[in-house]
């Protein structure tokens, strides 16, 4: 592969939304010590893209510009750097890249092995290339946070989930379905059958006064909440939550941090937890098989060829999509 050229998008500096994305010719990257080059087949775009791009994260990412966003892929192994047993060229898989170096909008990427998983033939590359960020952000949430045991042995939990048919959100209520629980989810109006399919025991629309309250409608306390929305205040889950209950914030901003400093100043029962993502291949590799076995889906809210993704970047920051989106080279 070596001086082969491979079409792709970045952008060169902080913001522009989907206007700052540029296609460009750039080398292909080759394999070092312990990674995998993949042709890919399938990339998906994640709120945290956005946010890397908009520099919320900075100054740790990107450690530099130009720089090629998307982060969860799936493709072929096309050659392995040194060190490699574990995959060769041909196999097809799913991996995580990490922040610091992107890489996802292209033809090829460079992945590490530890963070990469072989696919089955029975997910496709679309369905796998869905689940690393917002799928492996579920199940930490879930298993790790809220204490929740997938193979449904435990005692039950009432779970809330909020925007619950967003990437995060509609595999939160998947997993959490798998374990003893009782799942009450917030959404908009179009999405309550949608989220009900999915396996929630009760859906808020959010946009109700009911909704807005986080409410449940059979009258339960919360004893986690995966929340995957943004703009709702501590007072709002603190009337909700069970005498030991957790938010587990997926986006958590400064004022998210401060709740989340005073519970734990004050030794306060309840308890506000941000949720710091630890991509782990074996947690990936668990997610597949579940993909596998029929017990976890990935639902696509959309596709979009790599020629025009910048249509899928803008469909991405408005926030709407019902599930996961897709671009394919």
């Amino acid at each position: 592969m070596a001086g082969k050229l491979m079409h792709a998008l970045q952008y060169d500096s902080y913001g522009g939304g989907a206007a700052g994305l540029k296609h460009v010719e750039v080398p292909v990257p080759s394999a070092k010590k312990d990674e995998v080059l993949l042709k890919l087949e399938a990339t998906s775009l994640n709120p945290y893209d956005f946010r890397i791009q908009k520099g919320v994260v900075r100054p740790f990412l990107p450690r530099s510009f130009p720089y090629i966003p998307g982060l969860d892929i799936a493709g072929e192994v096309v050659a392995v750097g040194p060190g490699v047993e574990d995959f060769k060229t041909g196999d097809k898989v799913v991996a995580v890249l990490s922040g610091s170096s992107g890489g996802g909008l292209a033809e090829f990427a460079v992945a590490k092995k530890s963070l990469s998983v072989a696919r089955p033939p029975e997910v496709s590359a679309a369905e796998a290339a869905g689940l690393p960020i917002a799928g492996l952000a579920a199940y930490e949430a879930l298993t790790q946070c809220a204490g929740v045991k997938l193979d449904g042995s435990g005692i039950q939990k009432n779970i809330l989930i909020t925007a619950a048919s967003g990437g995060v959100g509609h595999y939160a209520v998947q997993l959490a379905k798998l374990g003893n629980t009782y799942v009450t989810a917030t959404c908009g109006a179009r999405n309550i059958e949608f989220v009900k399919d999915l396996g929630a025991d009760e859906v808020l629309d959010y946009k109700t006064p009911e909704g807005a309250a986080l409410k449940s409608p059979s009258g339960k306390k919360y004893d986690a909440v995966i929340h995957c929305a943004l703009g709702i205040p501590w007072s709002t889950f603190e009337p909700n939550l069970s005498e030991n209950g957790k938010v587990i914030h997926l986006s958590p901003g400064p004022s998210a941090m401060i709740t989340f400093a005073v519970k734990k100043l004050t030794f306060s029962k309840k308890q506000l937890m941000p949720l710091i993502i630890t991509p782990k291949g074996e947690n990936l590799k668990c997610l597949v098989n579940l993909v596998k076995e029929g017990k976890l889906k990935t639902v696509i809210d959309s596709k979009h060829p790599l020629s025009k993704a910048e249509d899928a970047w803008a469909k991405g920051i408005d926030g709407h999509a019902t599930g996961k989106i897709i671009v394919e080279p």
